[in-house]
């Protein structure tokens, strides 16, 4: 038996439970990871909320992790029992101490990338890793907007698109949010809530709008996403950590021959190709120096339920880990 955080119900963060569980042996194509990090989304609060449905209750929910393969079944040769591992993505269940999983998603850290990092960057650094090269690619001379720039995807999206040679504009709620986003990479910063984020886009592009605005907030800032478009600009709607958006008219994008896509990773990430390629692509950037694996908060496997509430609250900036 292994400790777990288990939920019977979908709910608030009240609904988590540290309990007993049972782990086994892997099968084929399975492997057996102690869990040393465990990464804190807002795709697990989305699962735990019911906004994205469950196979079944009760679970565990999670989707980023790093650790040591105890274990591994018949047909897996990628990893071997020792190995430091990290992997992103479903099915739900990294809230634990150990599990079995499918090996297909496992990649092996490089030296240089301790478990917490790892844990910190693997699914948000593999998001900013498809959005940036993969969904709309970003170029040299490219201007682009960045929506919540200083949470966790965000600030890495402002170090890539700069090093890329693209102009990064970025919206924060906080002048200390902002510093941080500065930091990172950002070029400018608009304070939402207190200044017209439309307003300060043209003022910057020079009433051109931006090429591309990532946007993984949803619902509040989804039409002022598109009033900072340029003419042809892509939109991309990665998230909805403010609430789902209504339903668009067609019509909408014709005012600018706009795009809209509403990406996932994990219709990137689909294969052990695809896996390493876009995992090497992360690992790379932070060993140039153009993302950091930046942790904001660590606290106890037991206590994901502080996590939560933490990051709804959008009171940290950069990552949550957990600690079995």
């Amino acid at each position: 038996m292994v400790k777990a955080i288990v939920i019977s119900e979908t709910g608030g963060p009240e609904v988590m439970k540290w309990t007993d569980v049972p782990v086994g042996e892997p099968g084929a194509g399975e492997a057996r990871v102690r869990h040393t990090s465990v990464g804190v989304n807002f795709i697990d609060i989305y699962f735990r909320s019911g906004l994205y449905p469950l196979p079944a209750l009760p679970a565990s929910i999670g989707m980023e992790a790093a650790g040591i393969v105890e274990a591994v079944g018949e047909g897996v040769d990628w990893v071997a029992p020792g190995d430091r591992v990290a992997y992103a993505g479903p099915p739900p269940g990294a809230y634990c101490e150990a599990r079995v999983m499918s090996a297909m998603r496992l990649v092996r850290l490089p030296d240089g990338v301790s478990d917490d990092q790892a844990a910190s960057l693997m699914l948000k650094g593999m998001t900013a890793e498809y959005l940036l090269h993969r969904t709309e690619p970003v170029h040299k001379g490219d201007t682009i907007l960045v929506h919540a720039a200083a949470g966790g995807v965000g600030l890495l999206l402002c170090g890539w698109a700069r090093a890329l040679g693209a102009t990064v504009i970025g919206t924060t709620s906080t002048p200390e949010k902002a510093a941080k986003a500065i930091a990172a990479g950002a070029h400018h910063t608009i304070l939402y809530g207190r200044e017209d984020v439309a307003k300060r886009v043209r003022e910057i592009t020079g009433d051109k709008g931006v090429r591309v605005v990532y946007d993984g907030v949803g619902r509040d800032t989804f039409d002022t996403s598109m009033e900072c478009l340029s003419l042809r600009g892509h939109m991309v709607l990665f998230g909805q950590s403010s609430g789902p958006v209504s339903p668009v008219d067609p019509a909408l994008l014709a005012k600018k021959s706009t795009s809209l896509t509403r990406p996932t990773l994990f219709h990137y990430a689909v294969d052990r190709p695809s896996i390493e390629a876009i995992s090497g692509n992360v690992f790379e950037a932070l060993a140039k120096g153009w993302i950091s694996a930046s942790v904001d908060l660590t606290l106890p496997l037991a206590e994901a339920a502080e996590a939560h509430r933490a990051l709804a609250a959008r009171e940290t900036t950069g990552a949550i880990v957990l600690k079995p």
